[in-house]
């Protein structure tokens, strides 16, 4: 843990997030100065994030121009922090980042799809198996 004071972190929270004071708690324990937004105070601001990230969970970070979404970016507070410590904005393009971002998105789905029909013909094999079982004790 570092004593030097970082750049300042935006994070969106809301009054009843256990979680949201976890994070925050962790984030001020890291020396990060924080900038705290209540979603319920800032209904457009977050309003408009919600329409860039398609994502309303809290706590939502905004650091170096960049948001982080629990579940999808981090996983716990501790996670939040290395990602937080180590990143750089990245030097491509938007175009490029999002064309890299949805090639990852078409394989992540791919592979999804295959290990689903993996999955199904388990299922169906299985199925068969006991149903020619259950058919051979009934002759």
């Amino acid at each position: 843990m570092s004593t030097k004071t970082k750049q300042e972190i935006t994070i969106y929270t809301n009054e009843t997030c256990p979680y949201c004071k976890q994070v925050k708690e962790e984030l001020e324990k890291n020396n990060f100065k924080i900038n705290n937004k209540i979603t319920g105070e800032n209904k457009e601001e977050w309003s408009k994030i919600i329409m860039l990230t398609n994502m309303t969970n809290v706590p939502t970070i905004l650091y170096k121009d960049n948001y982080f979404v629990p579940a999808r970016d981090f996983s716990n507070p501790e996670h939040l922090i290395k990602i937080l410590e180590n990143f750089e904005p990245s030097k491509f393009s938007w175009d490029r980042h999002g064309f890299e971002m949805a090639r990852t998105l078409n394989y992540n789905i791919a592979v999804a799809f295959q290990r689903l029909d993996q999955s199904i013909k388990t299922i169906e094999k299985n199925y068969r198996e006991l149903f020619e079982e259950e058919e051979t004790k009934t002759e």
